[in-house]
């Protein structure tokens, strides 16, 4: 039976929102999290960046633990959007399936979208690794393969640069007209191919992905890394007055907390380091500075 009004909303069931609700009801707070369940770390394929865990475990594996572990808590659970968030009597409410409910505070964990080359197999691709969005996550497990990578030269150079520490054969296939000829003379020095691809189209081959170039040149690859940005799923809190990047990602404190009082970001949708261990401590600490701000709960 759900509360008239929730101490916390969590928006979002990856690993921060997760993380962020089992604290909350440890400390003994009425939670509520509400995901549409499309977590981006469900199509991590494995990882092997989460302590303890020596021969690595798939997002959805990690997803299906934490679930477990939050089922033996009062925590309520509902698959659904959160469709529009409001102010409302020094609170928040929410609006989901078409009801509204309220909550004394809210935490956004809702994370991001990537932005897909042109590839219909995209999915599967990534399922079986062939197709990779974190080079911080997985280069060590592309060491010495022949890497491409898929995106305008201002966003895809940085990745480049760092995925030649993993191999000499990296290639950047440069799908917009970019003239910053310091980054170009960067990526020359490091030995990355830049490769100007404006309609470049993906398929699957044997043991890769090859790259189709307007000009009917292919090239193939053990593994492509785009490098193409991601829409940031920050229009809830944005639509308060959160302070946000240009990009989207919103602007918190120390705290996580952001300029909308009783409102706090964590995770993917406030860096783009997207990684598991920065969305656990994220929710860590967020939870534990709402339980602080919220009036003491005595047994």
């Amino acid at each position: 039976m759900m509360p008239a009004r929730f101490d916390c909303l969590v928006v979002g069931g990856g690993p921060a929102g997760l993380v962020a609700a089992l604290y909350l009801a440890r400390f003994r707070r009425s939670v509520c999290v509400v995901d549409a369940g499309a977590s981006r770390a469900a199509l991590i394929p494995r990882s092997h960046n989460v302590p303890g865990f020596v021969h690595g475990l798939s997002g959805t594996e990690l997803i299906a633990r934490m679930s477990a572990q939050l089922g033996e808590l009062a925590v309520v659970r509902v698959e659904a959007e959160v469709t529009a968030l409001q102010r409302r009597d020094g609170g928040f409410q929410a609006i989901w399936n078409g009801g509204a409910h309220e909550a004394t505070t809210v935490i956004l964990a809702s994370g991001i979208v990537d932005i897909h080359p042109p590839f219909e197999q995209w999915r599967a691709a990534v399922a079986d690794g062939l197709l990779r969005y974190c080079p911080v996550c997985d280069a060590f497990e592309a060491i010495g393969r022949r890497i491409g990578i898929v995106g305008p030269l201002r966003r895809a150079a940085g990745k480049a640069l760092f995925l030649r520490s993993y191999s000499r054969e990296v290639t950047l296939l440069a799908t917009g007209e970019d003239h910053d000829e310091s980054a170009r003379s960067e990526l020359a020095e490091a030995g990355v191919e830049i490769v100007s691809a404006p309609d470049l189209r993906l398929r699957r081959r044997v043991g890769g992905l090859e790259a189709v170039l307007a000009c009917g040149r292919t090239m193939q690859f053990d593994v492509v890394y785009p490098a193409m940005g991601a829409e940031v799923r920050s229009q809830l809190a944005v639509s308060l007055g959160a302070e946000h990047s240009g990009e989207g990602f919103l602007k918190v404190d120390d705290h996580l907390r952001t300029s909308v009082d009783g409102l706090y970001g964590i995770g993917d949708v406030v860096t783009d380091l997207h990684q598991i261990s920065v969305a656990f401590g994220h929710a860590a600490l967020a939870a534990c500075t709402i339980h602080h701000s919220l009036p003491r709960r005595l047994a």
